[in-house]
This record gives structure tokens, C-alpha cells and sequence, in this order.
């Protein structure tokens, strides 16, 4: 490994301060991954290394751990020591394995290549889809806008996945079909860090415009699906972009001792389970 260096506190382009939380000592644990040009199945210090690393206690290092370990980003392995965890897509070669999902810059390239793969799946499927695909496309789509009616997060977590993997079946390639789960693994990522369980956009407006792409679809119309598709998309661009210049513009002191003292960990609860949060 690369000779380790301390890795900044830092929120966005805010040095020197940040917001308390073990997201952001996990954001600051994917810069030092990219910093020191860690691949899949490369190891990393234990978690009192990383603590002295980064700048932070070790218990809030620990949930930071936990949290990139249940997004996939890194692998724990008992009596064995924490690695960069292989991505799942089969992307050995990863760039991927640098990716910030709270960095605008990466997040924007994200959405730009969501939108292009995912329109071009809606065009195809508008134009192959079976009448048993259009079916399950209309169904994922009805489902989601119930739950996005109800406000209901978690069930509408659920219908939206299934409703573009609907849509990915739909398109007859298997290329397309694998490109938009892999960029939808990612897009959660950003979910995870930025949104924390929170409704980033109206989930009724994001179950309305699926069932506008399922009716496209099932049109047959290629270019309509392809454009309400890019609409789509471009709503969720703005929420993270919202979300983000939030993130640069309200950014806390940090912790003093004082105030770590109210939590163990100096950051609050430490519930580390990935809520899935956009309305995309």
C-alpha cells in the first residue's frame, strides 16, 4: 500500500469543518481509498489505523465501516481485516471503485450516463416489449404510484426498482439490462449518504411519471418513452443537485469533546441500516 496520509476533515469544498455524522467520516473514507488508489480486494488498515487516519474516534469509524460494507463499497471478513469489496456488476477494472457518491461532479456523470442508458432502455422496450413485459411494466408502475400516494417510502423503494428493472427486461439486452442495475447500485449509494431517510422529491410525482413511461411503452412509442424517460431522470438530477449545494452551504462546527460527550461515538444514533430513499 501507498504511504498513508491524514485525510482532511472536510464537507464538499468546506475545509476544515464539517457536519458530525459517520457519513461523512464514511465519505472521507471513500476519498482516502481514491487517494491512495486501493483496487477491489486491496486491504485497508484496521479501524484504529483508520481512526488515526482520519482524524476520528474509532467507534465512529467503526459505523462508517458498517455502513460502506452494507453498500457494497467494502468487504469485512472476520479475522481477516477490511478490503475494498469486488464490485458486484463485474466491473473489475474499476474506476468504479473511486466513486464519491457525494460529489457533485461524479454524481452529475452518474445521472448524465443513467440518462442515457435508461432512455435508450425505454426506447427499445417501447418498441419489443412483449404484451406479458407491458403487463408487469404497468403493474410496477401502478404500484409505485400508490405508494408514492401513501408517502410510503419503503414500499415505494421496492415498486420503483422493480419497475425499471421492468423496463430493462423490457428493452430485450441484456447489456442495457445489467448497465442500469449497475448504475442503480451506485445512484443508492448517493441515496444512503445523502438523503438518510428523508423524501428528496414527491414520490407521488415520480409514481405519476412512471406510469406516463409504462403508457408510452405500451403505446409502442420509442421516442415519447425515451423523452418522459430523460424527464424523469432530469427530476432526480435536481434533487441531488439540490441536496448537495445543501450540504456545501450548511455545514456544522465540528464536534468538540463537550458536545461528543452527549453520544458515545460523537455523532448521534448510529442505526447504520441503508434506508433507499429517491424518487427516481
Amino acid at each position: 500500500m501507498s504511504e498513508e496520509r491524514k485525510v482532511s476533515a472536510k464537507s464538499g469544498g468546506a475545509t476544515g469543518r464539517y457536519r458530525p455524522g459517520y457519513d461523512l467520516v464514511a465519505e472521507q473514507l471513500l476519498a482516502y481509498i481514491g487517494e491512495q488508489d486501493l483496487r477491489p480486494g486491496d486491504r485497508l488498515p484496521t479501524e484504529a489505523g483508520l481512526a488515526e487516519i482520519l482524524g476520528t474516534s474509532r467507534n465512529v469509524t467503526r459505523e462508517a465501516v458498517k455502513v460502506l460494507a452494507a453498500l457494497g463499497r467494502l468487504s469485512v471478513r472476520r479475522g481477516a481485516g477490511i478490503f475494498v469489496a469486488e464490485s458486484p456488476g463485474g466491473l473489475a477494472e474499476d474506476h468504479l471503485t473511486h466513486f464519491q457518491p457525494t460529489s457533485m461532479e461524479h454524481v452529475l456523470m452518474l445521472l448524465d450516463y443513467r440518462t442515457l442508458i435508461e432512455s435508450e432502455t425505454a426506447r427499445r422496450a417501447a418498441a419489443q416489449a412483449t404484451p406479458i413485459e407491458v403487463r408487469d411494466i404497468r403493474e410496477r408502475a401502478e404500484h409505485s404510484l400508490d405508494a408514492g400516494r401513501a408517502n410510503n417510502v419503503d414500499a415505494f423503494a421496492a415498486a420503483d426498482k422493480q419497475f425499471h428493472d421492468a423496463v430493462g427486461v423490457a428493452a430485450h439486452n441484456v447489456f442495457l439490462r445489467s448497465s442500469v442495475a449497475n448504475v442503480r447500485r451506485l445512484a443508492a449509494q448517493s441515496d444512503v449518504l445523502l438523503f438518510h431517510g428523508d423524501t428528496p422529491g414527491s414520490l407521488e410525482v415520480a409514481g405519476h411519471q412512471h406510469v406516463a413511461i409504462a403508457e408510452a411503452i405500451a403505446s409502442g412509442d420509442p421516442d415519447r418513452a425515451a423523452e418522459l424517460m430523460d424527464e424523469h431522470i432530469t427530476t432526480t438530477r435536481h434533487q441531488f443537485e439540490r441536496r448537495i449545494r445543501d450540504r456545501l452551504f450548511n455545514v456544522a462546527p465540528r464536534t468538540d469533546a463537550a458536545d461528543a460527550s452527549e453520544h458515545p461515538d460523537g455523532v448521534g444514533p448510529t442505526d447504520t441500516t441503508p434506508p433507499v430513499t429517491s424518487a427516481s
